[in-house]
């Protein structure tokens, strides 16, 4: 019986259409929602087995690391450490690259995720996610160093996330299009639910956390005014804010229904110019919403030409509906 497409067979059929495209990485993506499907169903059962709340340590950024942080870690490395198609992992929560076993083959590609993204927000129940993104290794078949991970995000050859909500979803793009698989729990397999995603050019959604607005740049605080103005201001026109706080589940109904996600540059510490990482968040996600037809900067800058000057390197992410980014980023240039 015909069920539809499985994540596989698109994987599969996407690597005859395009060239470029090799067995090897198939297998990849393949072997990477092996451990998407683990974490999906330890966040979902939550605290019945126990791995809600704080693990007690804290990641490289000092930031306090829940139970399902380590535990989604862990379930990415022991997924993808055996394969062979990688040459080196480096993940959000460890400070260094992660080695391959020396007993593996070194493969042509490399790993760089962020394991639980919004994990602050497991203990009450609302969407987190898997974010990822795919480089090939500058030379195949040896360990990968310290450098090999340093490449823009333009050399990206795929980008995705994993969404743990109301469903467990897998969106990915390797450079012709967004789709989207929701995973079917009767049958262990996701499906083809969201094919080429679009982004919108206009949008009246924006997603921001307003608590900082003292502290954004002045153009940023110049573009929320105006919308927040509504009718009454000069957009002649209401909007409506939405924030969840998990930066997936922001991007990801931009992705489904448009609008405009915004963490600016925050005026607070100038050595964290912004709070998003370039490799675990800001690259992955830029890539899915520049291939959904949006655009994704910082507001004076292009996200995936940014060449990263370390493995957890932050920079200010403004994404989503082209007219609208491309409004905040005149607003920077007029600015300065």
């Amino acid at each position: 019986m015909h069920i539809g497409t499985t994540l596989s067979q698109f994987i599969i059929e996407e690597t005859r259409l395009y060239p470029g495209a090799s067995g090897d990485f198939a297998a990849l993506l393949n072997d990477l929602t092996i451990s998407c499907k683990f974490i999906g169903a330890q966040v979902y059962r939550g605290a019945l087995v126990g791995a809600l709340g704080s693990a007690g340590t804290d990641n490289v950024q000092g930031e306090v690391q829940k139970k399902l942080d380590i535990i989604s870690n862990e379930a990415i490395l022991k997924s993808m450490d055996w394969t062979g198609h990688l040459a080196g992992m480096a993940s959000e929560e460890m400070d260094d690259p992660y080695a391959i076993p020396q007993n593996v083959p070194r493969g042509k590609y490399l790993l760089l995720f962020d394991p639980l993204d919004g994990s602050s927000n497991t203990d009450v129940g609302i969407s987190v996610g898997t974010i990822f993104s795919i480089l090939k290794a500058p030379v195949a078949g040896r360990d990968a160093e310290l450098a090999d991970f340093l490449q823009p995000g333009v050399e990206q050859v795929c980008a995705g996330y994993a969404l743990y909500g109301s469903s467990n979803m897998l969106v990915y793009s390797t450079g012709y299009g967004v789709n989207g698989f929701t995973l079917d729990p009767s049958i262990g397999e996701y499906m083809l639910t969201h094919s080429q995603m679009r982004i919108p050019e206009d949008t009246s959604e924006y997603a921001i956390n307003m608590s900082n607005h003292r502290h954004w740049q002045k153009p940023v605080q110049r573009y929320i005014d105006e919308l927040n103005q509504g009718t009454d201001g000069p957009r002649q026109r209401n909007f409506n804010m939405r924030w969840v706080g998990s930066m997936v589940a922001d991007v990801h109904r931009i992705l489904c229904r448009g609008g405009i996600f915004l963490y600016p540059f925050d005026q607070r510490d100038p050595k964290k110019p912004g709070k998003l990482r370039l490799l675990y968040e800001a690259n992955p996600m830029s890539y899915l919403v520049e291939q959904a037809g949006g655009v994704a900067s910082t507001g004076t800058t292009r996200i995936l030409d940014i060449d990263p000057q370390g493995l957890h390197e932050r920079v200010p992410v403004i994404l989503g509906a082209k007219n609208e980014v491309e409004r905040v980023v005149a607003y920077h240039r007029d600015s300065f």
